[in-house]
């Protein structure tokens, strides 16, 4: 299928953005620009390093602007006469100035069944609070944090046992398919969107390094067991065992003490670590951990 009616400015800039761009390209849609964050350092070398967005459109000959604010491409924008906007994991506010160039605006995928999760960490969330079922919404931008008017949403169920990299895999592909599934009729104007009752709203917080540290002495064993798989990758958990701070990157519940790895909760159950980054950074088994230190 080729789909070169409307020029689209897709906007993203996280992994979770590459499924969907992806998605775009090989259904022959018109990407005549990506917009994404600067390139930023990373690593433990600081070196500059561009998002995998970058890279992909570079691949294809796509044009990339990385604008420090939006309004610096507003007249970039226009030029095109009447683009598309199509906005995954962008990871910056679109001001309504921005937002107003497009018809008719920005198509947004968030991994949310909106109005649950209304901000920067849905997918954290799902798994922190124990959901039995989360999903992805294909919604209208809006300036207010995810607040505009839902085409369409689809159910994901949860095992229980995901991690964040787990989830985050599985529902861009989940919000890619409904995205390919859904644009056409947005572009066309088939498809009407629904206002979110604003009185269901919750939010999610912008998950910060200091997150990472876990107080088992306010955390059941199944809390601390979430926020592991939660917080894989960034912020991680930490945890003191000993004299020793470690990254905590596979665990489960116990009920009674055997080693020192069995970390003592709020509740009187334990969370037994499985897997962790020693201090030496090297990531080991538990019993590795145990024989070395």
């Amino acid at each position: 299928m080729t789909n070169t009616s409307n020029p689209i400015v897709f906007f993203g800039t996280e992994d979770f953005s590459l499924t969907a761009l992806t998605g775009l390209i090989e259904n022959g849609y018109d990407i005549a620009a990506v917009v994404t964050k600067p390139d930023s350092k990373k690593g433990r070398g600081q070196k500059l390093t561009p998002p995998t967005v970058k890279v992909l459109a570079s691949q294809h000959n796509i044009p990339v602007w990385q604008p420090n604010k939006l309004a610096e491409i507003a007249d970039d924008i226009r030029a095109l006469g009447t683009p598309i906007g199509v906005l995954v994991s962008y990871g910056k506010i679109v001001p309504q100035h921005i937002i107003d160039l497009f018809t008719p605006g920005i198509v947004n995928v968030h991994p949310s069944l909106l109005p649950k999760y209304r901000g920067p960490s849905p997918i954290e969330s799902a798994i922190k609070n124990g959901d039995q079922v989360t999903g992805v919404s294909i919604m209208l931008l809006s300036a207010a944090m995810d607040a505009g008017p839902v085409f369409v949403a689809k159910q994901h169920q949860l095992a229980g046992t995901e991690t964040r990299l787990e989830l985050y895999h599985a529902l861009a592909d989940v919000g890619t398919d409904l995205l390919l599934e859904t644009l056409p009729r947005i572009i066309d104007g088939s498809l009407k969107s629904t206002p979110q009752d604003d009185s269901q709203a919750t939010y999610c917080q912008l998950l910060k390094k200091e997150d990472a540290l876990l107080n088992l002495n306010e955390l059941t064993a199944v809390q601390a067991e979430r926020l592991v798989r939660a917080h894989i990758g960034f912020p991680k958990s930490k945890a003191v065992v000993g004299n020793h701070t470690i990254i905590i990157t596979k665990a489960h519940i116990s009920d009674e003490q055997k080693t020192p790895l069995d970390l003592a909760c709020q509740d009187g159950a334990f969370l037994s670590v499985d897997e962790l980054v020693a201090p030496s950074g090297r990531r080991m088994s538990a019993g590795d951990f145990l024989n070395g230190y």
